[in-house]
């Protein structure tokens, strides 16, 4: 079985040898910078040379090096035989016949319990979207800018109409922002360059955001959500110490960036107010010009060139300092918005170092759902549901109340948590983490 290593040279790609028989002790040794193998359906490949040509980013698969992609690679591609087709030159082999499907100690009954449930949800048709639903949510979006505009046309910027604008600006952005979600996640067309070229004009020209940035940065989070050093939504740029491994790593170190057993309350001034107008545009734009994302660039102009046409005659040109003042405004509320949506589902649950868990089981340490209601759909754009979306990241939105109970019912099987709360408490959960995460780091920086 030890054969298949000197049989292939990682240097040099090994491409399409397709000739070694490996064991997983040998796969494992391959998951640096420069040389990285990973394992798909017991195929085994060498992707130290072609990562960097990786259309997900290379991050995202180098992720997965040295362990078994099967999962992920499901998840994240409609299709699957027509990508085979780029890693056929990277094949070096397979695993011996006496190694497991599953690396790292896996339970095959839950990895097979969980395929089977995915080929089930297929079956039923749950990949296929409504081309209706996305419509009419396109729709309303666009309806909610339309009124905003008769409003300021027909009344002026007084500060009444000014307020109400402003609501109903920040409402369009951030549905616009779960929409955007959708394209993203090439849930919507079957045809992924649909999904794509779609979601580039809602992101940059409904937005300002980039398509690019967002896919690198998106779908790290979700190849290992909640896991340091590859989820960058865990990245807190030492504002925050989070779950309960990083705040006592930074209390024995003696690190205090930020008086941490009070970020429960300084959440409220630095997280929600400003991680949309200030954090995120500041990365944005500083993606596309150092990445020269010339087409994001020009379609995130685009967004603020029909805000001026559209806005600046309301306000009259000298008063261009509060027409900046205005799009300041709606950013501000939309980020709140976002905040707590995207929280409420993650920062609650286990935050730890890689632990190589299957996927299903990593996935449901790292999300939990909200009650589901016509409104919690509609406000969280139903993220509510974020055990199913993190399970099956292609699937319509509109589908997965349906697979929640085959989901709950998987989970009950094998007394795997399935984490329901209303949305009041998950909005706590946040704030209430946060203040747990803190008192531990104190504890840790007096006492250890």
């Amino acid at each position: 079985m030890g054969r298949g290593s000197q049989q292939t040279d990682p240097a040099s790609g090994g491409a399409g040898q397709g000739a070694g028989v490996f064991t997983w002790e040998e796969v494992q040794k391959h998951s640096h910078k420069g040389d990285q193998w990973l394992v798909i359906d017991r195929k085994v490949y060498n992707i130290s040379q072609w990562v960097k040509r990786h259309p997900g980013g290379l991050r995202v698969i180098s992720h997965y090096a040295g362990e078994d992609a099967t999962d992920a690679f499901r998840a994240f591609h409609p299709q699957p035989a027509y990508v085979r087709k780029f890693l056929k030159p990277l094949l070096i082999g397979e695993l011996a016949a006496s190694e497991p499907c599953q690396d790292h100690q896996k339970s095959e009954t839950v990895i097979q319990d969980f395929r089977a449930l995915h080929d089930q949800v297929e079956k039923m048709g749950l990949f296929r979207s409504s081309p209706l639903f996305f419509c009419m949510y396109l729709g309303h979006i666009i309806l909610l800018e339309a009124l905003a505009l008769l409003l300021l046309w027909n009344f002026g910027a007084g500060w009444v109409t000014f307020f109400a604008c402003s609501v109903l600006l920040a409402t369009s952005q951030a549905q616009a922002g779960w929409l955007q979600h959708d394209f993203g996640h090439l849930s919507v067309f079957r045809n992924s360059f649909w999904d794509h070229l779609v979601h580039q004009f809602v992101i940059g020209h409904l937005k300002g955001a980039s398509a690019n940035w967002w896919n690198h940065r998106h779908f790290q989070h979700h190849a290992k959500p909640n896991v340091f050093q590859k989820d960058p939504d865990v990245n807190m740029i030492n504002a925050f110490v989070v779950g309960e491994v990083q705040p006592v790593e930074y209390g024995i170190k003696k690190l205090k960036y930020l008086p941490y057993n009070h970020q429960h309350k300084y959440f409220f001034l630095i997280g929600p107010p400003l991680l949309i107008p200030v954090y995120f545009q500041l990365q944005i734009m500083h993606t596309m010009i150092s990445r020269r994302l010339w087409q994001d660039f020009a379609w995130s102009m685009s967004y603020y060139l029909r805000y001026c046409i559209c806005f600046i005659p309301a306000f009259g040109f000298v008063n261009a300092f509060v027409f900046i003042c205005y799009i300041s405004i709606i950013l501000f509320m939309e980020s709140h918005w976002f905040v707590w949506v995207t929280q409420m589902s993650h920062i609650p649950m286990n935050i730890d170092y890689e632990k190589h868990d299957d996927w299903l089981t990593m996935q449901l340490k790292a999300t939990c759902n909200i009650e589901a209601s016509a409104f919690n759909d509609w406000f969280s754009g139903h993220l509510n549901f974020q055990i199913e979306h993190h399970l099956f990241p292609m699937m319509p939105r509109h589908n997965y109340r349906h697979a929640a109970p085959l989901v709950e019912a998987l989970c009950k099987k094998h007394g795997l948590p399935y984490t329901v709360k209303p949305l009041w408490t998950a909005f706590s959960d946040i704030v209430s983490s946060l203040q747990k995460s803190g008192e531990m780091w104190l504890d840790a920086y007096l006492h250890k």
